[in-house]
């Protein structure tokens, strides 16, 4: 689950400083890398407070076989930056400082990407790994946001990712309601999902539904992208959300009717060509509202998925849900 941090004025920079060094020792980040994380944190809730009007600091861990990193990305509705390259040089501010927080925050992060433009607000992605930043395991780039409902601790949606060679497949769940309950659905389904034995996006929605008959249920979708096929393989029930888009060519998924465990009637899956460049595949549940669409952000698509999902997130997010969004595009 991603932990949601908001930054109203200066007095949370602190709050979410201790917050990060909290989360980097929970996964076992050596001290080199929690003074990392917490000057990053500091910088990004401090450019929120002073150039954004406020936003969200989002923390996560980024598990990997080999070793866990810590992911932050800092987001606003403020005015926007009207030069990145130019506002990443040292002694570059237009608020009155020394402008040197994004180029310490690049400096301090293993991996970093920024979008931003005039108008459309800021979105800051910086990631902490342990040691040398390790190799991906596919050719498909992963980001995720997945929050609770304000005042819930434990948040009713799920998500898995399986990385392979040639096929990368991917569930996104949302259990009935919210709080523990619906946790206990959604992870239930993601338990399964990660056995990875199951021979087709549809296959795996059928086994779903039959191990959720003794929890409240979910909406449940998986999705197989075949890179070298160009196509992505989409089964679904319930009201999760997503399309792919590449070569310029945009399809939205089609889900069935129905709760996993409880109401599923019928079981489709669906076949999306998706050749050539620019390929990028979303899913999320339905704490985003579908009033979204990627070409309404200046150069959204050539920024890191985890600052699309961030994005989408933070502009078409329901304040009354949970709320999940994954990305998934072709590995630079």
């Amino acid at each position: 689950m991603t932990t949601r941090l908001p930054i109203s004025d200066a007095s949370y920079v602190a709050g979410a400083r201790r917050e990060v060094e909290s989360l980097a020792r929970a996964i076992n980040l050596g001290s080199d890398e929690v003074a990392r994380a917490a000057l990053i944190a500091t910088e990004l809730s401090t450019n929120l407070v002073r150039h954004g009007g406020g936003g969200q600091l989002m923390v996560r861990p980024l598990p990997t076989a080999s070793v866990t990193g810590l992911e932050l990305i800092a987001i606003d509705r403020g005015p926007g930056i009207r030069d990145v390259n130019d506002s990443l040089r040292d002694g570059v501010s237009t608020g009155g400082t020394s402008g040197t927080g994004l180029g310490a925050i690049r400096r301090q992060s293993d991996e970093f990407d920024i979008s931003s433009a005039p108008r459309q607000g800021t979105a800051v992605l910086a990631r902490v790994w342990p040691g040398r930043k390790p190799v991906a395991d596919a050719g498909v780039q992963i980001g995720v946001v997945c929050v609770a409902k304000p005042e819930e601790q434990i948040c009713g949606d799920a998500w898995g990712v399986l990385p392979g060679r040639a096929v990368t497949t991917a569930l996104v769940a949302d259990g009935l309601g919210h709080g523990p309950l619906a946790s206990q659905a959604s992870q239930e389904a993601r338990r399964l999902f990660m056995r990875g034995d199951a021979s087709s996006p549809t296959a795996t929605i059928k086994r779903i539904h039959a191990g959720l008959s003794a929890t409240r249920g979910a909406a449940v979708a998986v999705v197989s992208l075949d890179l070298a096929a160009n196509r992505a393989v989409f089964s679904g029930i319930g009201n999760i959300a997503g399309l792919v888009t590449a070569g310029g060519q945009t399809r939205r998924f089609v889900s069935m009717n129905g709760i996993a465990g409880h109401s599923a009637e019928r079981f489709q899956e669906f076949i999306y060509p998706c050749e050539g460049p620019g390929l990028l595949l979303v899913m999320h549940s339905d704490g985003l509202s579908t009033n979204w669409a990627l070409d309404r952000y200046t150069g959204l698509m050539a920024r890191h998925s985890a600052l699309i999902a961030a994005i989408l997130y933070r502009d078409a997010g329901r304040s009354r849900d949970d709320a999940t969004v994954l990305v998934l595009k072709r590995a630079p």
